[in-house]
């Protein structure tokens, strides 16, 4: 994907849709009487992934100290090395629930170790990063995949965790005249297998996050919170400094206090975790 220069007023009628309907309509919830703020508020390690991969504890600790409540594990990355146990204790001292982590595709051939150190880490959902398809994707690439996470979905549940699937931005480009995340979601089993939602990776794959949640709002059970400065980007931003409305976005969520929603972020203008600081301020403070 190359990077365009796209203005604000290009990105809304690449959207078909009127500045006043994306940026400015008012948040509105059946039953609102007032306006509401996230009780949780979460983050993706993979923000902080390099102080992460130099003291994973010290890592934890600063992320508990900027406010936040939960973290979404990188079972992918094997927790820079930190054993179950361990990690498990740290968590606690430092006050972080752990409901999620992201794991790859292998998972599928090895889900009763996983699922194992879901429960010592109190995991509710093990979550597919991304398929990892070699070569051109094809439809019937992500047919295969959405069956193989029916059939880790049911094993999975058995021990009552959850398989979910992660966006990314290149799932969504037309395949044959159809998106193939479209064909993935359709084909999956909402009785086993959960979606998360990642706003930014949406954008940056060049389709509207409100009219996804329109359309698969009932399906997410998890959010990657992340922002972007434009439609079809390459890299992310700051909450709050680029072109997602997060206050409409939250407001679309139903029951979302029973779901969770980690901030994440892969580039900074600066030190990454001054950014999480900042990202969870704005975050935590939107009302909605």
């Amino acid at each position: 994907m190359t990077d365009r220069v796209i203005t604000r007023r290009t990105f809304l009628a690449a959207l078909g849709v009127g500045a006043t309907s994306l940026a400015c309509a008012p948040a509105v919830r059946a039953g609102s009487t007032s306006p509401r703020r996230l009780r949780r508020v979460g983050i993706q390690l993979y923000t902080l992934r390099d102080d992460a991969k130099r003291d994973l504890a010290r890592t934890l600790a600063d992320i508990a100290a900027a406010g936040y409540n939960d973290v979404e594990l990188l079972g992918s990355m094997n927790n820079f090395g930190m054993p179950p146990k361990q990690l498990r204790a740290v968590l606690d001292r430092v006050g972080l629930r752990a409901p999620s982590t992201h794991v790859d595709g292998r998972v599928v051939d090895d889900l009763d170790r996983n699922l194992d150190d879901a429960q010592i880490l109190g995991h509710e959902q093990l979550v597919i990063a991304s398929l990892p398809i070699s070569g051109k994707r094809t439809l019937d690439d992500y047919r295969r995949w959405a069956d193989r996470l029916n059939e880790a979905g049911r094993r999975t549940r058995a021990r009552n965790v959850w398989m979910a699937f992660h966006d990314e931005p290149y799932d969504f480009p037309r395949i044959d005249g159809l998106v193939p995340y479209d064909v993935l979601v359709e084909r999956t089993d909402p009785s086993v297998v959960r979606l998360q939602f990642d706003t930014g990776n949406a954008a940056m794959g060049g389709v509207d996050p409100l009219e996804y949640m329109r359309r698969y709002g009932s399906r997410y059970w998890s959010f990657h919170i992340k922002d972007v400065p434009q439609l079809g980007a390459e890299h992310d931003t700051e909450l709050g400094k680029g072109i997602i409305d997060f206050r409409r976005l939250l407001a679309s969520i139903d029951d979302i206090d029973r779901k969770h929603l980690f901030v994440e972020q892969e580039s900074y203008p600066g030190a990454p975790l001054d950014s999480v600081r900042r990202d969870h301020d704005y975050i935590a403070a939107l009302e909605f």
